[in-house]
């Protein structure tokens, strides 16, 4: 089967008049093959039905021309809008995404890095689980000298490149528009504080409450997975007795639309009787009746610069050295009827 490729390419260059080497280096795209030769190669490629097999040939050239992702869930809003971002500027490039998600499984995740450096990817980016506290599976990229991304959930202390956004500036400000609404008993309900993005929005969170002089209530602040089910079940112990919060601002839009069902069935107005902040941006927010406050994190331009950042390492048009870059992307409090 192997000499079967091969013998199909000889029979290609024989009908074009050119060299088999000649029809390889158009397969691969190769600067010195004119887009003609290219072109024609093509399509005879196509008319003979001769699919390059990119691993193998990958395997031969240490080159895949292709860049690995790790993500969460691809399900999620702000994922899927990162991956497309990142998918479409490595087009740009001529260069391919191979995408897995770990499902906020630790375990999976470092199953998933072992396959993408033995398929010899040329770059790998990370939005890392939840609960991911050991990164040290991701060394075989490091020792190999993988450029090696991670962005949104990113490693406190590990050597690798960042882009994150600014979520202790999403949680103040957040926080800070409630109160400057006039609550004072603002209820948070976040991720996992193994989670470095949800230990930032909490610590925004308790700065704006200090800045108006008001002490934690720890009552009022719940951690976990911000499904539906949890929101419910969160939201049954806030509102099981008075007094009620007047507020509640949530890590995530799931978690916030959850909360205003919820309310909804308790008969609470909002925004009159309970006001409500979000995170993320996600459309459904918008489509809510009263339209949700969230938060924007603009992940078109963080999977841009996920990518940019990737290929310059990729093509060494950056040289960092020992030390590790690391950007962070605005934020956006996007004001609408839920907190008004």
């Amino acid at each position: 089967m192997s000499k079967q490729p091969q013998h199909r390419l000889k029979d290609i260059a024989k009908e074009l008049g050119v060299s088999t080497s000649t029809v390889s280096r158009a397969l691969s795209n190769h600067p010195h093959v004119s887009q003609d030769t290219k072109e024609r190669v093509k399509q005879a490629v196509d008319k003979a039905g001769y699919q390059l097999n990119a691993m193998a040939s990958s395997l031969r050239k240490s080159k895949s021309n292709i860049i690995g992702l790790i993500v969460p869930r691809i399900s999620m809003y702000f994922q899927s809008a990162v991956i497309t971002a990142i998918q479409n500027e490595l087009q740009k490039c001529d260069y391919n995404l191979m995408i897995f998600q770990s499902n906020e499984s630790p375990a999976l995740e470092r199953q998933l890095v072992n396959v993408l450096h033995a398929l010899r990817v040329e770059g790998l980016i990370v939005s890392s689980t939840l609960y991911t506290e050991d990164f040290s599976a991701f060394d075989v990229f490091l020792k190999a000298n993988v450029p090696l991304i991670f962005y949104d959930r990113v490693p406190n202390g590990y050597p690798a490149h960042k882009i994150q956004g600014d979520d202790f500036q999403g949680g103040y400000k957040s926080t800070l528009h409630l109160l400057e609404k006039g609550c004072r008993r603002i209820a948070h309900i976040s991720g996992p504080l193994s989670c470095s993005l949800y230990r930032d929005r909490y610590a925004g969170y308790k700065e704006a409450l200090k800045k108006y002089s008001i002490p934690l209530d720890e009552s009022l602040v719940f951690f976990h997975e911000l499904t539906k089910e949890n929101a419910v079940k969160t939201c049954e112990k806030l509102f099981g007795e008075k007094p009620y919060p007047d507020a509640v601002f949530s890590s995530n839009d799931t978690t916030a639309i959850a909360v205003m069902e919820y309310a909804k069935k308790i008969n609470l107005d909002i925004p009159r009787e309970l006001k409500l902040a979000g995170y993320s941006n996600d459309p459904r927010a918008q489509i809510m009746h009263p339209a949700i406050t969230s938060v924007e994190q603009f992940p078109h331009e963080m999977g841009q610069q996920a990518a940019r950042m990737i290929m310059d390492l990729v093509r060494q048009r950056v040289n960092p050295g020992r030390s590790m870059i690391s950007l962070t992307t605005p934020i956006e409090v996007i004001k609408r009827e839920s907190s008004s």
